[in-house]
């Protein structure tokens, strides 16, 4: 048990956390009964808040999407003190209008994974958690104030569809995607389970979609090399929005119904 706090936490890629942000920034361990969360994780001070930035993928990108430790990393934070998430994500676009170097701040998903570990309730009790909106309103609406103010492409919503990975989609599966799910805009490995286990933890969680590609319905298939070097230039607009968000988020949580998703899920 460790007794460092925090309440405002970043999962996301290791460029995605600036060294310099954090005062007083220290590593800790956080023991799970899920195991290991991908990597230690960074907790220190930020515009007066105590801010946490686990790397979802590991520091070295040793975990596929797939196999990353979705619930040690939630209970990890939780246990931190966590109540507030935000979470940037690279991902491909799925419609023509949703370019290569846009935020999208996704408000819905669609689960196409399987065989990952999707609740903390898997025996003894039953809880049926709804995600109807699964993301928090509250930091959504901060979040799009903060990117029309720095007027930057971005879109106000948009759904996320989650695959399996860790490879890419067949040029099938992406125009079944474009075709069936009309809502579909970006296609991405690692929203789901994470953001329903925030909301098993009462934790209010935010998705920073960072567009890289036209995934596999283009005439240029997806590859990883184009992915590293388009996430590279959306970077720096993901740090700038994650910094200039965080002295904006308050400190009570009064206007979403996150932190009290428990309340009539539990069987």
């Amino acid at each position: 048990m460790t007794n460092e706090k925090a309440e405002i936490a970043i999962i996301g890629g290791t460029g995605v956390y600036d060294p310099g942000m954090l005062e007083n920034a220290k590593q800790v361990k956080v023991y799970t009964p899920f195991g290991a969360p991908s990597d230690l994780i960074t907790v220190g001070t930020f515009a007066g808040r105590r801010v946490a930035f686990l790397p979802r993928h590991g520091m070295n990108h040793t975990y596929a999407p797939h196999p990353v430790p979705y619930r040690a990393n939630i209970w990890a934070l939780k246990e931190l003190g966590v109540t507030r998430i935000i979470a940037p994500a690279a991902v491909g676009s799925l419609r023509e209008n949703v370019h290569p170097g846009d935020i999208v701040v996704v408000d819905q998903f669609f689960d196409f994974t399987k065989g990952r570990h999707y609740t903390f309730y898997e025996g003894g009790q039953v809880c049926h958690i709804s995600v109807a909106e699964p993301m928090c309103s509250e930091l959504r609406e901060l979040s799009i104030n903060v990117l029309k103010k720095m007027k930057v492409r971005f879109h106000e919503k948009g759904t996320n569809v989650c695959i399996q990975g860790p490879r890419y989609s067949t040029r099938a599966e992406s125009n079944y995607f474009r075709d069936n799910i009309k809502e579909a805009s970006v296609i991405g490995m690692t929203l789901v389970p994470e953001c329903v286990l925030a909301r098993e933890a009462e934790i209010c969680y935010i998705s920073l979609a960072a567009v890289t590609d036209y995934d596999s319905w283009s005439n240029k298939p997806v590859d990883t090399a184009s992915v590293k070097k388009v996430m590279a230039n959306n970077l720096a607009v993901i740090r700038e929005v994650i910094k200039t968000l965080i002295p904006q988020i308050p400190t009570e949580r009064e206007k979403c119904p996150c932190p009290t998703a428990l309340q009539d899920a539990m069987i």
